[in-house]
């Protein structure tokens, strides 16, 4: 019963941000890099920060540092969606969130200060990589909420994390979904739910990580995590400034050239990443040589792709330079 309270209570919430946004004109407007070409409302991935608090609420707050982190780096990034702010302010409230997650996690030790600064490091990169996977309708929800049913799954047995937590946000995710799964969305996850939802997810994973020992839980997010590095790689080979906005994930060509509909392509990425996950849990005994097998094989499918339709989105540059 009190799961159901708290369903609806985060739709009425989703529906209240969506009065407020339209009041206040928080909008995303389609430009030449959009994968979209209608004004839609930004932000909507609110609902994950709200859920969180009002788990909080309803069962306490035990975990009072990963939550002001939490609020911290989707406060920024919500403020990100309605003006720019400076990459030096914004990567110092991220670094500070990971700070925060990480005095959580109790792995703070100034003996092994090196070890903390490359965990900041690459966590922020993990939470930044995300954010840019958030490109078409769908995928944010999709991809987190086949993640995260993974993880309950996996919490009935090694309990690393409370239920509840994993049981308000996917409520949260679906919530979500309600108005972005869908041909034509009612609003976008924006930076704050995209950025939000990463920092949960790199949290729940890290506790997996942290109590069974095992790195090779990333496998949780190995397809976006492929799919990242590899255009970043693709993008210094053609000597462009990773900073800047692109459409060159492989996503994005999928719904952009070959004009795949976003619902699949954002099924694609949720399926795959699911059926990753359970052939991981059911030959865990060789999980480093599973982790390392998927990553070759992810990787070549990558490189296949790209040799065969990148042309397409060069095609599609050089006509609108024309």
């Amino acid at each position: 019963m009190t799961y159901i309270i708290i369903a609806i209570l985060l739709l009425g919430l989703e529906l209240l941000y969506f009065y407020v946004a339209d009041k206040f004109n928080i909008i995303d407007k389609p430009n030449q890099r959009s994968s979209h070409t209608n004004i839609t409302l930004r932000g909507g991935g609110i609902i994950f920060l709200l859920g969180l608090w009002i788990h909080a609420l309803f069962f306490g707050f035990q975990y009072p540092c990963f939550l002001v982190g939490l609020t911290a780096i989707a406060g920024i990034s919500f403020v990100d969606d309605i003006h720019p702010v400076p990459n030096k302010i914004r990567l110092l409230v991220h670094f500070t969130a990971m700070f925060l997650m990480f005095q959580e996690y109790g792995i703070l030790n100034m003996d092994s200060w090196w070890m903390v600064l490359i965990g900041l490091i690459l966590c922020v990169g993990i939470v930044n990589a995300y954010n840019f996977m958030d490109g078409i309708n769908g995928i944010t929800g999709g991809y987190s909420l086949a993640v995260l049913l993974s993880l309950f799954y996996v919490n009935r047995s090694l309990h690393f994390i409370d239920n509840s937590f994993l049981i308000i946000i996917i409520l949260s995710v679906l919530v979500f979904c309600l108005f972005n799964f869908r041909k034509k969305a009612k609003c976008f996850a924006g930076d704050i739910g995209s950025v939000g939802i990463a920092f949960i997810l790199l949290f729940i994973i890290g506790r997996l990580i942290i109590q069974t020992g095992d790195f090779t839980y990333i496998v949780f997010l190995v397809v976006y995590g492929v799919d990242s590095v590899l255009t970043i790689v693709h993008r210094l080979m053609l000597h462009e400034n990773i900073g800047l906005p692109h459409r060159k994930h492989l996503y994005q060509i999928m719904a952009n050239e070959l004009k795949i509909p976003h619902l699949v392509v954002a099924t694609i990425y949720m399926v795959v990443q699911g059926l990753i996950i359970i052939g991981f849990i059911y030959f865990y005994e060789y999980s480093y040589y599973y982790l390392a097998g998927t990553i070759i094989a992810l990787s070549l499918c990558y490189i296949g792709f790209m040799n065969k339709y990148f042309y397409l989105h060069q095609l599609g540059v050089s006509k609108n330079n024309i």
